[in-house]
Protein backbone atom coordinates (compact mmCIF):
# COMPACT_ATOMS: atom_id res chain seq x y z
CA UNK A 1 0.00 0.00 0.00
CA UNK A 2 3.15 2.37 0.31
CA UNK A 3 2.88 3.41 -3.34
CA UNK A 4 -1.27 4.48 -3.50
CA UNK A 5 -0.30 6.29 0.23
CA UNK A 6 2.21 8.31 -1.11
CA UNK A 7 -0.44 8.70 -4.44
CA UNK A 8 -2.68 10.41 -1.96
CA UNK A 9 -0.17 12.98 -0.79
CA UNK A 10 1.20 13.86 -4.06
CA UNK A 11 -1.05 16.96 -4.09
CA UNK A 12 -0.58 19.16 -1.22
CA UNK A 13 -1.54 22.97 -0.34
CA UNK A 14 1.78 24.54 -2.49
CA UNK A 15 1.56 22.19 -5.14
CA UNK A 16 -2.18 22.24 -5.37
CA UNK A 17 -1.50 26.11 -5.93
CA UNK A 18 1.04 25.14 -8.68
CA UNK A 19 -1.33 22.88 -10.18
CA UNK A 20 -3.99 25.58 -10.93
CA UNK A 21 -1.50 28.31 -12.01
CA UNK A 22 -0.24 25.60 -14.19
CA UNK A 23 -3.91 25.13 -16.10
CA UNK A 24 -3.82 29.12 -16.17
CA UNK A 25 -0.46 29.83 -17.57
CA UNK A 26 0.18 27.20 -20.46
CA UNK A 27 3.68 28.19 -21.62
CA UNK A 28 2.85 26.81 -25.17
CA UNK A 29 5.34 26.43 -27.62
CA UNK A 30 8.35 28.38 -27.80
CA UNK A 31 9.94 29.69 -30.23
CA UNK A 32 13.94 29.53 -30.61
CA UNK A 33 14.85 31.76 -33.59
CA UNK A 34 18.89 32.01 -32.73
CA UNK A 35 20.79 29.67 -35.17
CA UNK A 36 22.65 26.20 -32.36
CA UNK A 37 25.91 27.38 -31.52
CA UNK A 38 28.56 24.81 -32.33
CA UNK A 39 30.46 25.06 -29.54
CA UNK A 40 27.37 24.83 -26.72
CA UNK A 41 26.39 22.11 -28.91
CA UNK A 42 29.54 20.34 -28.28
CA UNK A 43 29.87 20.08 -24.82
CA UNK A 44 26.45 18.26 -24.08
CA UNK A 45 25.98 16.44 -27.19
CA UNK A 46 27.19 12.82 -25.46
CA UNK A 47 25.61 11.54 -22.92
CA UNK A 48 27.97 12.29 -19.26
CA UNK A 49 29.75 9.29 -18.49
CA UNK A 50 30.73 10.14 -14.60
CA UNK A 51 30.37 12.62 -12.23
CA UNK A 52 34.03 14.43 -12.87
CA UNK A 53 32.56 14.12 -16.28
CA UNK A 54 29.73 16.21 -15.06
CA UNK A 55 31.25 18.57 -13.35
CA UNK A 56 34.11 19.18 -16.02
CA UNK A 57 31.75 19.83 -18.58
CA UNK A 58 29.12 21.90 -16.43
CA UNK A 59 31.82 23.92 -15.66
CA UNK A 60 33.13 24.41 -19.22
CA UNK A 61 29.38 25.04 -20.48
CA UNK A 62 29.02 27.49 -17.60
CA UNK A 63 31.92 29.02 -18.97
CA UNK A 64 31.14 29.23 -22.51
CA UNK A 65 28.10 30.71 -21.58
CA UNK A 66 29.12 33.70 -19.57
CA UNK A 67 31.41 34.61 -22.41
CA UNK A 68 28.59 35.23 -24.50
CA UNK A 69 26.67 36.98 -21.81
CA UNK A 70 23.86 34.65 -22.10
CA UNK A 71 21.81 34.03 -19.02
CA UNK A 72 21.24 30.46 -19.09
CA UNK A 73 24.33 30.44 -17.15
CA UNK A 74 23.14 31.78 -14.07
CA UNK A 75 21.49 28.42 -13.31
CA UNK A 76 24.44 26.73 -13.68
CA UNK A 77 26.59 28.52 -11.79
CA UNK A 78 24.49 27.42 -8.63
CA UNK A 79 24.29 23.90 -10.06
CA UNK A 80 28.03 22.94 -10.75
CA UNK A 81 28.42 24.40 -7.18
CA UNK A 82 25.52 21.61 -5.99
CA UNK A 83 27.12 18.97 -8.29
CA UNK A 84 30.58 19.67 -6.66
CA UNK A 85 29.45 19.84 -2.88
CA UNK A 86 27.55 16.33 -3.84
CA UNK A 87 30.84 15.21 -5.31
CA UNK A 88 32.86 15.91 -2.32
CA UNK A 89 30.68 14.16 -0.01
CA UNK A 90 30.96 11.26 -2.27
CA UNK A 91 34.74 11.16 -1.83
CA UNK A 92 34.34 12.09 1.43
CA UNK A 93 32.44 8.23 2.17
CA UNK A 94 29.25 10.89 3.59
CA UNK A 95 26.90 8.23 1.89
CA UNK A 96 25.81 4.77 2.31
CA UNK A 97 25.95 4.21 -0.95
CA UNK A 98 28.41 5.73 -2.82
CA UNK A 99 28.09 3.95 -6.01
CA UNK A 100 24.63 4.73 -5.99
CA UNK A 101 25.02 8.30 -6.01
CA UNK A 102 27.47 8.42 -8.22
CA UNK A 103 24.54 6.90 -10.50
CA UNK A 104 22.02 9.31 -9.55
CA UNK A 105 24.20 12.39 -10.13
CA UNK A 106 25.13 11.41 -13.47
CA UNK A 107 21.27 10.29 -14.37
CA UNK A 108 20.39 13.57 -13.10
CA UNK A 109 22.45 15.89 -14.78
CA UNK A 110 21.24 13.82 -18.34
CA UNK A 111 17.86 15.31 -17.78
CA UNK A 112 19.14 19.11 -17.72
CA UNK A 113 21.87 17.95 -20.12
CA UNK A 114 19.24 16.68 -22.54
CA UNK A 115 16.77 19.71 -22.66
CA UNK A 116 19.52 22.52 -22.71
CA UNK A 117 20.67 20.43 -26.10
CA UNK A 118 16.94 20.00 -27.28
CA UNK A 119 16.65 23.94 -27.07
CA UNK A 120 19.86 25.01 -28.10
CA UNK A 121 18.96 22.75 -31.12
CA UNK A 122 15.37 23.91 -31.55
CA UNK A 123 13.84 20.92 -30.85
CA UNK A 124 11.58 22.38 -28.72
CA UNK A 125 9.16 19.50 -28.49
CA UNK A 126 11.75 17.29 -26.83
CA UNK A 127 12.00 20.86 -24.11
CA UNK A 128 10.25 19.88 -21.13
CA UNK A 129 7.36 22.93 -20.06
CA UNK A 130 9.77 23.88 -17.09
CA UNK A 131 13.01 24.12 -18.94
CA UNK A 132 11.30 25.76 -22.09
CA UNK A 133 9.89 28.45 -19.43
CA UNK A 134 13.50 28.98 -17.91
CA UNK A 135 15.62 28.47 -21.47
CA UNK A 136 13.10 31.29 -22.84
CA UNK A 137 13.30 33.57 -19.93
CA UNK A 138 16.94 33.17 -19.57
CA UNK A 139 17.97 33.85 -23.40
CA UNK A 140 15.51 36.74 -23.42
CA UNK A 141 16.71 38.71 -20.11
CA UNK A 142 12.76 38.64 -19.78
CA UNK A 143 13.79 38.14 -15.97
CA UNK A 144 15.38 38.52 -13.44
CA UNK A 145 18.63 37.27 -12.43
CA UNK A 146 17.51 36.08 -9.12
CA UNK A 147 14.44 34.18 -11.20
CA UNK A 148 16.48 32.81 -13.53
CA UNK A 149 18.17 30.76 -10.58
CA UNK A 150 15.00 29.47 -9.83
CA UNK A 151 12.97 28.58 -13.10
CA UNK A 152 16.28 26.61 -13.27
CA UNK A 153 15.75 24.77 -9.69
CA UNK A 154 12.46 24.22 -9.88
CA UNK A 155 12.34 22.66 -13.29
CA UNK A 156 15.36 20.35 -12.67
CA UNK A 157 14.27 19.51 -9.13
CA UNK A 158 10.79 19.76 -9.30
CA UNK A 159 10.69 17.90 -12.17
CA UNK A 160 13.63 16.22 -13.32
CA UNK A 161 14.63 14.55 -10.46
CA UNK A 162 11.69 12.12 -9.71
CA UNK A 163 12.37 10.89 -13.23
CA UNK A 164 16.23 10.29 -12.24
CA UNK A 165 15.18 8.40 -9.16
CA UNK A 166 12.64 6.04 -11.66
CA UNK A 167 15.61 5.62 -13.67
CA UNK A 168 18.02 4.60 -11.28
CA UNK A 169 15.89 2.97 -9.08
CA UNK A 170 15.17 2.61 -5.48
CA UNK A 171 15.33 -0.78 -4.64
CA UNK A 172 17.02 -2.70 -3.38
CA UNK A 173 17.94 -1.50 0.04
CA UNK A 174 15.59 1.38 -0.27
CA UNK A 175 16.20 2.55 3.63
CA UNK A 176 19.50 3.44 2.79
CA UNK A 177 18.79 4.84 -0.88
CA UNK A 178 16.15 6.89 1.32
CA UNK A 179 18.68 8.68 3.61
CA UNK A 180 20.75 9.22 0.84
CA UNK A 181 19.00 11.22 -0.95
CA UNK A 182 18.04 13.13 2.21
CA UNK A 183 21.65 13.75 2.90
CA UNK A 184 21.70 15.59 -0.21
CA UNK A 185 19.45 18.09 1.63
CA UNK A 186 22.09 18.51 4.46
CA UNK A 187 24.67 19.58 1.61
CA UNK A 188 22.15 21.94 -0.24
CA UNK A 189 21.08 23.72 2.74
CA UNK A 190 24.64 24.61 3.65
CA UNK A 191 25.06 25.70 0.14
CA UNK A 192 22.04 28.60 -0.03
CA UNK A 193 23.80 31.20 1.15
CA UNK A 194 27.21 30.66 -0.74
CA UNK A 195 24.76 30.44 -3.93
CA UNK A 196 23.14 34.10 -3.22
CA UNK A 197 27.19 35.16 -3.00
CA UNK A 198 28.32 33.62 -6.02
CA UNK A 199 25.65 35.11 -7.80
CA UNK A 200 26.00 38.74 -6.29
CA UNK A 201 29.80 38.20 -7.46
CA UNK A 202 29.02 36.74 -10.89
CA UNK A 203 25.77 38.63 -12.02
CA UNK A 204 24.18 40.98 -9.88
CA UNK A 205 25.52 42.79 -6.97
CA UNK A 206 21.86 44.19 -5.93
CA UNK A 207 20.72 40.22 -5.32
CA UNK A 208 21.46 40.56 -1.62
CA UNK A 209 19.40 43.75 -1.23
CA UNK A 210 16.52 42.35 -3.30
CA UNK A 211 16.05 39.44 -1.41
CA UNK A 212 16.20 41.24 1.76
CA UNK A 213 13.76 43.86 -0.11
CA UNK A 214 11.04 41.55 -1.68
CA UNK A 215 9.47 38.87 0.66
CA UNK A 216 8.38 37.31 -2.43
CA UNK A 217 11.82 35.87 -3.33
CA UNK A 218 11.61 33.98 -0.18
CA UNK A 219 8.04 32.71 -0.55
CA UNK A 220 9.35 31.68 -4.29
CA UNK A 221 11.90 29.47 -2.78
CA UNK A 222 9.40 27.92 -0.23
CA UNK A 223 7.32 27.04 -3.39
CA UNK A 224 9.62 25.82 -5.37
CA UNK A 225 11.30 24.07 -1.76
CA UNK A 226 14.54 22.52 -2.05
CA UNK A 227 13.60 20.27 0.70
CA UNK A 228 9.71 19.63 -0.11
CA UNK A 229 10.97 19.32 -3.64
CA UNK A 230 13.26 16.44 -3.53
CA UNK A 231 10.40 14.83 -0.98
CA UNK A 232 8.11 15.02 -3.95
CA UNK A 233 10.56 13.90 -6.38
CA UNK A 234 11.13 10.25 -3.97
CA UNK A 235 6.91 10.51 -3.15
CA UNK A 236 6.43 9.74 -7.18
CA UNK A 237 9.63 7.71 -7.33
CA UNK A 238 7.65 5.17 -5.14
CA UNK A 239 4.20 5.76 -6.60
CA UNK A 240 5.79 4.59 -10.28
CA UNK A 241 7.91 1.72 -8.71
CA UNK A 242 4.98 0.29 -6.01
CA UNK A 243 1.82 1.18 -8.12
CA UNK A 244 0.99 -1.55 -10.93
CA UNK A 245 -1.70 0.60 -12.44
CA UNK A 246 -1.24 2.61 -14.80
CA UNK A 247 -3.49 5.44 -14.00
CA UNK A 248 -2.15 5.81 -11.05
CA UNK A 249 1.53 6.18 -12.52
CA UNK A 250 0.34 8.16 -15.75
CA UNK A 251 -2.04 10.52 -12.45
CA UNK A 252 2.15 11.20 -10.73
CA UNK A 253 3.68 12.00 -13.86
CA UNK A 254 0.81 14.61 -14.32
CA UNK A 255 1.18 15.72 -11.46
CA UNK A 256 4.78 16.26 -11.43
CA UNK A 257 4.61 17.77 -14.89
CA UNK A 258 2.23 20.15 -14.09
CA UNK A 259 3.58 20.86 -10.28
CA UNK A 260 6.58 22.34 -12.02
CA UNK A 261 5.07 24.12 -14.72
CA UNK A 262 2.99 26.25 -12.45
CA UNK A 263 5.79 26.94 -10.21
CA UNK A 264 7.23 28.29 -13.13
CA UNK A 265 4.22 30.10 -14.10
CA UNK A 266 4.23 31.51 -10.23
CA UNK A 267 7.75 33.13 -10.31
CA UNK A 268 7.23 35.18 -13.63
CA UNK A 269 4.03 36.34 -12.07
CA UNK A 270 2.23 37.91 -11.78
CA UNK A 271 3.32 40.83 -14.24
CA UNK A 272 5.23 43.60 -13.27
CA UNK A 273 5.34 46.99 -14.36
CA UNK A 274 8.08 47.97 -16.72
CA UNK A 275 8.99 50.98 -14.80
CA UNK A 276 9.62 48.75 -11.75
CA UNK A 277 11.02 45.93 -13.31
CA UNK A 278 13.86 47.87 -14.99
CA UNK A 279 14.69 49.73 -11.20
CA UNK A 280 14.55 46.15 -10.21
CA UNK A 281 17.07 45.11 -12.44
CA UNK A 282 19.09 48.40 -11.72
CA UNK A 283 19.18 47.37 -8.11
CA UNK A 284 20.45 44.07 -9.17
CA UNK A 285 23.24 45.27 -10.95
CA UNK A 286 24.24 48.54 -8.84
CA UNK A 287 22.44 47.40 -5.09
CA UNK A 288 19.79 49.37 -3.04
CA UNK A 289 19.06 52.74 -3.44
CA UNK A 290 16.40 52.99 -0.82
CA UNK A 291 15.16 56.15 -1.42
CA UNK A 292 15.07 56.09 -4.82
CA UNK A 293 13.43 52.75 -5.14
CA UNK A 294 10.75 54.06 -2.52
CA UNK A 295 9.83 56.78 -4.45
CA UNK A 296 9.45 54.73 -7.96
CA UNK A 297 6.59 52.38 -5.54
CA UNK A 298 4.75 55.61 -4.65
CA UNK A 299 4.97 56.91 -8.74
CA UNK A 300 3.03 53.44 -9.05
CA UNK A 301 0.80 53.80 -6.17
CA UNK A 302 -0.36 57.27 -6.77
CA UNK A 303 -0.46 56.28 -10.25
CA UNK A 304 -2.72 53.15 -9.58
CA UNK A 305 -5.17 54.94 -7.56
CA UNK A 306 -5.38 58.41 -10.03
CA UNK A 307 -5.98 55.86 -12.55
Amino acid sequence: MTGLTEAARLVDGPGLRAMLLALRHDPGPVRREADPDPALVGIVESAFESVEDVLGRLSALEAALRERSDRRAVFLTVYSRMTRAIRDRIEAGGFEDPAWMRRYTVAFADYYRRAFLAFERGRLGGVPAPWRVAFDTAVREAGLVVQDAFLGINAHINYDLALTLVDVGIDSDRRTKRADHRAVNDVLGRLVDAQQDALAALYAPGVADLDATLGRLDEAFTLLGLTEGREQAWRVAVVTSDVGYRPVRAYARWVLRATATGAAAFVLSPSIDPGLMDELRRVERSGLDLDETLDLLAEKVDGAVSG
